[in-house]
């Protein structure tokens, strides 16, 4: 084994990866460490690790992408911290060839690597020796689910390739060995080797913008997180990829072709920065930047640390869906600042994040435009509890997109029955007290029992507040109020559908969040002449407006409209966000004649342009439709 692990470390050096990383990159001179949560309540079954005996403080990548063979390699330095007695350390890998363990000193561990279990992996023990530091020297396979290389032709600019990461929830372990829990916070260094001519991005604080010189024809760019932070917020992106400052602490990356577009759009991100931390305190990442990716990308936005990841889709040219930014830098305190310590826990992230989003929105942008995004959020919830099941729209283990709409909905009935002054104290309170913290729902609920409740019985029955987390239902008590802009456009549902002219509604005046509640409001068995007075009256099939072409789509799908077929099929073919495929793929697969050998056609067209883990699930859902 000692000669495996000298021959890898060798070939490290000739790769140009520094095996111990430069005097310069290291975190700080006194980590932080986050504790880890000692309740039964907190023991995350989605990874093999046992941080309660031995866990992972920090990391540090020394690796290098190879854009030929689809792989990162190289080592990962973990420091551990073992309770008294332990021996062993429990990692997380999917699909990583280990190639060799050794300790600080360069000696070599004894290592096993368990029986893999789906995509949650494969554990990785390694016996420590009173060793303190471990050194795992890998490589990530072809196929490594966090990772989606793109040829140059699926970029915007069409010349250079592109690499970029999405590792929630339990997919970084796709490409670096470490204890992939959300409740194991850890600080890290990355020096990252990519060929000349592309740029290295991480969610960390970049020390070598330009990049360093790595061997022929290489460079490094060097990246450290001083925050102890959930392992899935380890991101990278490389390729042909520029900068543009939008304020004093936020910019935006992106292509050079799409840098203008991109920055127009995001002019206000300084704003909502300042926004969120007049509401809930000071925003403690150092800087915020974006990065626009190309349109392969499965989210609206990840909200990796320091690096929002955003999907080009919200690009409309009317900063119209820059709540998505919003969304995204909200989890900048809940999320990234206070985590969930296990994913039944995630609407503590998406919920909490919803509806900071819809404060900030208020306060840039007027009550008027987040009472009809409130609004839309209250519609999504009423479908999820109409077509999901009963299990699957509580809060705590939904797994669904409930964590959203339904966390929203309930911290609004929250602020509204202790007033907005008192709420807004508590939540910033509340994320001082948990920053840099996992927390749990059960923790969440103690808090505000502890800080708010104080003993009332008679408010603790008003609040409902166990039949919102962990039960089914929307309670008797949420709170709602309609947005009068959008019981507008409810008039005009009614008046279209009584059979009145696609050409006497006043659509083309409509924000995207107008045309969202039109579409999603109409009648999902419409005539072939009245779609196509509505696609011939606004031309719908060619919107450039993602959002509402994806809703126009559902309709075309559920009509089995064939004129409109053609925009169908580019849409698939030129979009990765799985907020637009996800609901259009299943469209397709309930009709089992008509539609299922249309998705499989249009999947085996684009599938190259989605993320492997998006494309793995959109082809299961068709693979099992296609079943006698």
């Amino acid at each position: 084994m000692l000669a495996i692990v000298r021959a890898v470390l060798l070939s490290c050096l000739l790769a140009g990866c520094a095996l111990v990383p430069p005097a310069a990159t290291p975190a700080a001179a006194t980590p932080e460490v986050a504790p880890i949560l000692m309740t039964a309540d907190a023991i995350d079954a989605g990874s093999w690790a046992r941080p309660r005996e031995a866990r992972v403080t920090h990391v540090d990548l020394d690796l290098s992408a190879d854009f030929d063979a689809h792989v990162v390699g190289g080592t990962a330095g973990l420091d551990i911290q073992a309770a008294p007695g332990v021996g062993e350390v429990v990692l997380d890998t999917l699909d990583l060839t280990i190639l060799g363990v050794t300790d600080g000193a360069g000696r070599a561990l004894v290592w096993t690597l368990g029986a893999a279990e789906g995509d949650k992996g494969a554990p990785l023990t390694v016996q420590l020796a009173g060793a303190t530091r471990v050194v795992v020297a890998y490589r990530s396979s072809a196929g490594a689910l966090a990772l989606q290389w793109l040829p140059p032709e699926l970029t915007a600019g069409k010349v250079k390739p592109y690499l970029y990461s999405q590792g929630q929830p339990t997919l970084n372990r796709s490409w670096i060995p470490t204890q992939d829990s959300p409740g194991v916070r850890q600080t890290w260094t990355a020096r990252m080797v990519v060929p000349q001519g592309l740029t290295a991005v991480m969610s960390g604080e970049k020390l070598t913008p330009t990049g360093e010189p790595a061997g022929p024809g290489r460079r490094a760019f060097r990246f450290r997180m001083t925050h102890p932070t959930a392992p899935y917020l380890i991101a990278l992106a490389a390729g042909d990829i520029a900068f543009k400052a939008l304020g004093p602490r936020t910019g935006v990356y992106t292509e050079p072709s799409m840098i203008d577009r991109a920055a127009y759009e995001l002019a206000d991100t300084e704003k909502m920065v300042e926004a969120a931390e007049a509401l809930y305190g000071p925003y403690r990442w150092g800087r915020y930047d974006v990065l626009v990716l190309p349109p392969a990308f499965p989210y609206g936005g990840m909200e990796n640390t320091t690096l929002t990841f955003l999907t080009p889709t919200f690009i409309t040219g009317d900063r119209a869906n820059v709540g998505l930014v919003a969304h995204e830098l909200a989890h900048s305190w809940s999320g990234n600042l206070v985590t969930n310590a296990t994913w039944d826990d995630i609407w503590l992230n998406e919920g909490f994040t919803s509806y900071v989003e819809n404060r900030m929105m208020e306060a840039l942008y007027g009550p008027g435009r987040a009472g009809v995004e409130a609004d839309l959020s209250w519609d999504e919830l009423q479908r999820d509890v109409a077509a999901e099941p009963a299990a699957a729209v509580t809060l705590f283990g939904s797994g669904t997109t409930v964590e959203y709409v339904k966390g929203e909905a309930f911290l609004r009935t929250l602020e509204h029955a202790f007033g907005r002054d008192r709420w807004d104290a508590y939540l910033r309170g509340y994320f001082d007290r948990h920053a840099f913290r996992p927390q749990t729902t059960a923790g969440f609920l103690a808090d505000l029992r502890e800080h708010l409740v104080k003993g009332d019985a008679g408010l603790e029955a008003r609040l409902q507040l166990d039949e919102w987390v962990y039960r089914p239902t929307i309670p008797s008590g949420a709170w709602h109020e309609a947005s009068p802009a959008l019981l507008a456009i409810d008039a005009q549902v009614a008046a279209f559908v009584g059979g009145a002219p696609a050409a006497s509604i006043p659509g083309k005046t409509w924000t995207t969040q107008e045309w969202q509640r039109f579409l999603n409001n109409l009648p999902r068995q419409l005539p072939a002449a009245r779609l196509a007075d509505l696609d011939g009256a606004f031309g719908l099939s060619a919107s450039t407006n993602a959002y509402v072409r994806a809703g126009w789509l559902q309709l075309v799908v559920a009509n089995r409209y064939a004129p409109a077929l053609p925009s169908l099929e580019a849409f698939l073919a030129s979009n990765g966000r799985g907020l637009f495929l996800n609901p259009l793929y299943n469209g397709l697969i309930k009709d089992k004649a008509w539609g299922v050998p249309l998705a499989r056609r249009y999947f085996e067209a684009a599938k190259s342009g989605y993320h492997p883990a998006l494309a793995a699930s959109i082809e299961r859902r068709i693979a099992a439709a296609e079943k006698p």
